[in-house]
Parts: C-alpha cells; sequence; structure tokens
C-alpha cells in the first residue's frame, strides 16, 4: 500500500515539474517571439497579433472545460464504427485533469501573460505616437485586454459545456491527424 502512495505521490510532483517547465518553456519561446514581432510591426497588425494571442487563450480554456464536462460513452461508439479522431477523444476524457490543466492553465495563462506584455508595448506605442499618458493608455489598453479574455472565457465556458463532446471530437480528430493514437486501454 505505501509503494503506491509513493508512486502516487512522484507522479504528482513529475507532473507538476512537466507543468512548470513546459509553461516557462513555452511562455519563453511564444513571448519572446510575439514581443519581437509586435515591435517589428504596426500598430494595426501589432493589435492583430494581440487578438489571435487572445483567441488562443480562449480556444484553449474552451477545450479545458469540454474535456472537464465530457463524458467517455459516446465516444467509444465512434470508436467502434472507426471513426477517426474517436480514440483520441476518449484519451482527451480519460486524462482530463491534465488535458484542462495544460488548456486551462498552462496555455491560457501564458496567453493572458503574453497579451500582458503585447498590451505594454501597444500601449507605449500609442502613447508616443499620439502623444497621451502612458498611463492612461496603458490602464484603457489592459482593460481592453482583460474583458476581451473574461468576456471570450466565459462565453467559452457556457458554450463548451453544452457542446462537450462535439468540441472533444473535433480536437481529438486534430490529434488524430498530427499524432494519432494506436490503442487504448482498458479504463
Amino acid at each position: 500500500m505505501k509503494k503506491k502512495s509513493k508512486n502516487n505521490k512522484k507522479k504528482k510532483n513529475n507532473w507538476l515539474w512537466q507543468a512548470f517547465l513546459i509553461t516557462f518553456l513555452l511562455s519563453l519561446i511564444f513571448g519572446g517571439i510575439s514581443n519581437t514581432v509586435v515591435v517589428k510591426l504596426n500598430m494595426f497588425f501589432a493589435t492583430i497579433v494581440l487578438i489571435a494571442i487572445i483567441l488562443i487563450g480562449v480556444l484553449f480554456d474552451l477545450i479545458g472545460m469540454a474535456v472537464a464536462s465530457a463524458t467517455e460513452a459516446p465516444f467509444h461508439a465512434k470508436a467502434a464504427k472507426k471513426h477517426k479522431g474517436a480514440k483520441e477523444s476518449i484519451m482527451l476524457v480519460r486524462n482530463a485533469p491534465q488535458v484542462s490543466n495544460i488548456c486551462n492553465d498552462v496555455i491560457g495563462d501564458m496567453c493572458g501573460v503574453i497579451s500582458g506584455s503585447i498590451g505594454a508595448l501597444l500601449s507605449l506605442n500609442i502613447s508616443n505616437i499620439l502623444n497621451l499618458d502612458l498611463i492612461i493608455v496603458g490602464l484603457v489598453v489592459s482593460a481592453a485586454i482583460a474583458s476581451l479574455t473574461v468576456g471570450g472565457k466565459a462565453i467559452g465556458k457556457k458554450f463548451a459545456i453544452k457542446k462537450c463532446t462535439e468540441i472533444i471530437y473535433f480536437a481529438g480528430t486534430i490529434i488524430h491527424y498530427v499524432h494519432p493514437v494506436k490503442d487504448i486501454k482498458k479504463g
């Protein structure tokens, strides 16, 4: 009994370190790329990049909520009929805590931080170009980013709960073409 408990603790600790490391590396890479790109773009295209980052965060939050709400049963029927993406959907649902953590916390929060840093760069550019007070511009840009992010996630959560099966099957189908699951273990 004690060995299982130690193994479970070890797996949880490994997962925590992996989540930390993945978040750190992805934030470093995507934050560096997006901030470098934003500095070199005009304000219109920088705003497009910002909106894309916000939408990615909202989309992954939607997937994280859907996987936490979904059940396996509809995907077993699809797997029996050999539908592409069904096995991957089952794996997503079986690993719901980890998938939800990656989607909501790792990717969703990372997009929030990156959108904040892009917002700061945009605020500085807007302030310099329009000769406005940086604090006021920064507050307006931050409020716009926050309202788009929170509003998008709120709409997405409601949709994710209602359409969790369709969302997970869509995600499973994409995963099937990127990294197909060969076999699923009984769970």
